[in-house]
Order: structure tokens, then C-alpha cells, then sequence
């Protein structure tokens, strides 16, 4: 399983920054351009998550508080039924609220949501797939952030901050070439359209 240092591994490799005795970006600096890149492949590449959630009986609002919830799909209500039955629904803050005309009796839904990507020390959601893009997407940023310190500090050749600026620009332009092309956007979904009470 894939691991935040897995992830930092790749991503040195890419800046030919593998010497641990100078390092020229620390562990904290390339932990926020992956934390960076993490959140641009969730919103293009999300986990796809379910959960079944208990309704309260007479209300139409559930609660979504505790679940990591970039946005909801669909929810399946009441739950085991053949087809399943999808209701239209509406969020606001953290809380899901039911298009139905009968109150729930408490009876369980299940919610069908995209999630924010976990990569940490002890593993991580993502594909190895989607790792290689984490690690192109965060040297792309290191890159750039060399390319102003090295503008504002010392200038080590003629060309060193335009060098790395292109590099740095050319690795997102690849990332955001490759989130565009197996992200969301580019998958067919077939969509269910409710009309409103």
C-alpha cells in the first residue's frame, strides 16, 4: 500500500533531490505540495464512498457530520428495495435534506458520495496510478516554489529560475493533462433528473 513517503520518495526522485544529506526542499515543504496535489486529484478523481445513514423518524434532514463529504451522488431510499429507489435530495452545510413526501419513519438510507483521497504515513486510497499523478502534480509545485526562491536569493546560472519555472510549469500542465483525461469530467454517468415538490 502506498504511503505519504512513498509518495515523497517519487517525488524527490523527480527533483533529483535524493542526496539526505542536502536536501534542497524538506520533508514539511514537499508534504504541502502533495497535500496540494492531493486535493486537485480528489476533486477530479474522488474516492467514490457509501454509507448507510439512520433517518429520524418525522424529519426530512439527515445528518452528515463525521463523513468526509465532497458531494453527494445519489441516496437510496428506503434501502433493499428492487430497483433500488433513488429520491431527490438537497445539501446544505453538513447536513442532507429528503425530497419525499411522506416524513421518514426512521428507517436506514444509504448515500452514495465522493470523498476527499486519505495518503498518510500508514497507507492511502489512492490507485498507484493515481500516486504517480500525486507525485507529478507535487514536483510541478516544488518546482515553481525553487524557481521563486531561487529568483529572490542567488542565481546559480543564467537561466536557473526560468529552468526550473518551465519544468515546474510543464509537470502540472502534464497533471492537469491527466486529471482532465481520467477524471470525472471525461466519465459518462448516467443521471437520474427529479423534479421538486
Amino acid at each position: 500500500m502506498t504511503t505519504l513517503s512513498d509518495v515523497r520518495d517519487r517525488v524527490r526522485k523527480d527533483l533529483h533531490d535524493t542526496d539526505a544529506g542536502s536536501y534542497r526542499w524538506t520533508d514539511a515543504q514537499l508534504d504541502r505540495h502533495i497535500d496540494r496535489a492531493l486535493t486537485e486529484l480528489s476533486e477530479a478523481m474522488p474516492q467514490e464512498k457509501t454509507a448507510t445513514l439512520a433517518t429520524t423518524a418525522g424529519s426530512r434532514e439527515v445528518s452528515l457530520v463525521g463523513l468526509d463529504v465532497m458531494g453527494v451522488e445519489a441516496v437510496e431510499y428506503p434501502v433493499g428495495e428492487y430497483p433500488p429507489a433513488y429520491i431527490g435530495f438537497g445539501t446544505w452545510a453538513s447536513a442532507l435534506f429528503l425530497h419525499v413526501e411522506t416524513a421518514p419513519t426512521g428507517a436506514n438510507l444509504k448515500l452514495y458520495y465522493r470523498a476527499r483521497h486519505v495518503l498518510d504515513g500508514s497507507g492511502s486510497t489512492l490507485s498507484s496510478q493515481q500516486a504517480d499523478f500525486v507525485a507529478m502534480g507535487a514536483s510541478g509545485y516544488a518546482a515553481l516554489e525553487q524557481a521563486v526562491y531561487t529568483t529572490d536569493h542567488l542565481n546559480t546560472g543564467p537561466n536557473v529560475p526560468g529552468d526550473y519555472r518551465e519544468w515546474g510549469e510543464a509537470r502540472l500542465t502534464a497533471f492537469r493533462q491527466l486529471l482532465m483525461r481520467f477524471g470525472r469530467p471525461a466519465r459518462v454517468r448516467r443521471r437520474r433528473l427529479y423534479t421538486p415538490a
